[in-house]
């Protein structure tokens, strides 16, 4: 879908000089139906995926601990974090609507910004209440093999915990992603400055942006790792997980907002509507970009906490008490797997070009082949853009797909289960902070664009306009491609490691055991 995107602008915009999403513009249905493809659509898959898997997650976990399988209320524990967390979302879901509408432009952000907090606050003492109700007071979380001690013991106020620091760690990384991807803020003021020296530093300015914003979401999915695995070994980390999830509901519908605003000023532009409405949907617009940029967040930051639940789970499944990343095969493939996040990256972004030069020249033929496009007096062919978009989604998926499906079937396969939790670990930790730059450096120079258009630096069709515009289409298969994509990566090699673990135990290749070092078990 982001083929569409860029060709649209680099054509319409930038050569052409035609507003955003005019009719003229052959590209532009293409690029309002894969905002929806991309931002509703997919988004809404991979935070499903996340939802499913973390609880998965939880209850393999929960499934080793005699005192969780006692009675059906701790059994069904991870099932009942999720349906709090949709029955308070609904509450918090009537202050945009009822008790606090958006009056005037400048509150926008702010009451779709008041749900997720009021979310978070109101979901903490739900947390403590269900924990206290639901689960013994002391319980087993040992692994398969261990003997229940002390170490290995967990109390209700324990998980009650690791669900909060899911829970704050999740609001954290949606306002740390606000702060840089909003153009309130003087990260991306300081980036839509940039571009009154050109597209080059621009792209400097956003990529330092993107580098940047890893900070504080690592340091707190770190610290809350560590409180939970210290509370509750790796169920507390899917807790964690679930904790994070549980706001998913606000979360997932203040990141529709961002492409349902768009494609409202998309259909504006079409329309020929007064300047008066497109100015409406355009602030709109602005706010949903960091909305949508917050979404990405969540989506990131609890895809990391559901891939380390998984490991957790394989890592119990393999039998495994500890995994030692001194051993040299371990060693070996967390280099690799630290590594994939980059190939995968390398293969999305090429496949967007590739789409998008194919994209371009269409949009360019049509220009010059159809009389009468320019003035306004024919029609383009809307369809064939269409087309070019899906068709290139389908073909150029197929490698970055069989890559993240195979990874771990040969690693696990042919060198064995030791050699695959180093391929998990590399993966996840790499995969996360590439996941956050990208999308984050993406999401600034979408609203350095925005802050420009409203006005600042010479406003639209200027120099540092079209500087801004070159970072928007280099930044959008970043936000919009691999930074989401990579979610993806994470959790679909940790439950197919998962899936086809007892697989690898019986049937790992003798001779790869042998290589590296290690007997099979």
């Amino acid at each position: 879908t982001k083929a569409a995107d860029v060709g649209a602008d680099l054509v319409g915009k930038v050569e052409k000089n035609i507003p955003e999403d005019d009719p003229r513009n052959p590209a532009t249905i293409a690029d309002n139906v894969g905002d929806n493809v991309g931002d509703v659509a997919g988004m809404g898959a991979d935070l499903f995926g996340s939802f499913a898997e973390s609880t998965c997650a939880a209850l393999v976990l929960a499934s080793v601990s005699p005192q969780l399988q006692a009675n059906w209320g701790s059994m069904l524990f991870p099932l009942l974090i999720s349906a709090v967390g949709i029955l308070v979302c609904f509450f918090t879901s009537y202050v945009a609507t009822d008790i606090s509408p958006v009056r005037q432009e400048r509150d926008v952000e702010h009451v779709l910004k008041m749900q997720l907090i009021l979310s978070t606050v109101i979901l903490t003492p739900a947390a403590f209440a269900i924990s206290y109700m639901f689960l013994p007071a002391v319980f087993c979380v040992s692994m398969p093999g261990q003997e229940c001690t002390v170490d290995t013991r967990a109390t209700w106020f324990g998980a009650f915990v690791c669900i909060a620091s899911g829970l704050w760690a999740g609001l954290t990384t949606g306002l740390i992603t606000e702060y840089y991807t909003s153009h309130s803020y003087q990260p991306v003021r300081e980036v839509a400055e940039s571009c009154k020296t050109g597209a080059a530093t621009n792209i400097i300015y956003g990529l330092a942006l993107g580098y940047k914003s890893v900070i504080v979401p690592v340091l707190a999915l770190g610290a809350t790792i560590f409180v939970s695995f210290q509370l509750c070994h790796m169920f507390g980390i899917a807790l964690a997980a679930l904790g994070m999830l549980s706001s998913l509901s606000i979360g997932l519908t203040i990141d529709a907002y961002g492409p349902i605003c768009d494609n409202a000023g998309g259909i504006a532009e079409m329309a020929e509507l007064g300047s008066s409405v497109r100015h409406i949907t355009d602030t709109l617009d602005a706010a949903g970009n960091t909305t949508a940029a917050i979404g990405k967040g969540f989506a990131i930051g609890s895809a990391a906490l559901v891939s380390l639940a998984l490991y957790g789970a394989f890592v119990s499944r393999i039998g495994a008490t500890s995994v030692d990343i001194l051993e040299p095969i371990v060693f070996v493939f967390l280099l690799y797997g630290s590594m994939l996040p980059y190939w995968f990256s390398a293969m999305t972004m090429k496949s967007v070009g590739i789409a998008a030069r194919e994209m371009v020249v269409e949009v360019r033929e049509q220009f010059a082949r159809i009389p009468g496009l320019m003035e306004g007096t024919a029609k383009p062919d809307y369809e064939r853009c269409v087309a070019i978009s899906t068709k290139a989604s389908l073909r150029e998926m197929i490698a970055p797909g069989a890559l993240v499906i195979l990874s771990p079937i040969i690693t696990g396969f042919v060198f064995g289960v030791h050699a695959l939790t180093g391929l998990l670990a590399g993966s996840l930790v790499s995969g996360v902070q590439m996941a956050i730059s990208s999308s984050n450096t993406g999401g600034a120079w979408d609203n350095a664009k925005k802050y420009i258009e409203s006005g600042m630096f010479g406003g639209k069709n200027s120099e540092p306009h079209k500087a801004a515009v070159v970072g928007d289409t280099v930044g959008d298969p970043l936000k919009d491609t691999s930074g989401p994509a990579l979610n993806i990566l994470m959790k679909l090699m940790a439950i197919i490691s998962l899936v086809f673990s007892d697989f690898f135990v019986s049937n790992a290749l003798p001779a790869g055991a042998a290589w590296a070092g290690y007997k099979q078990h």
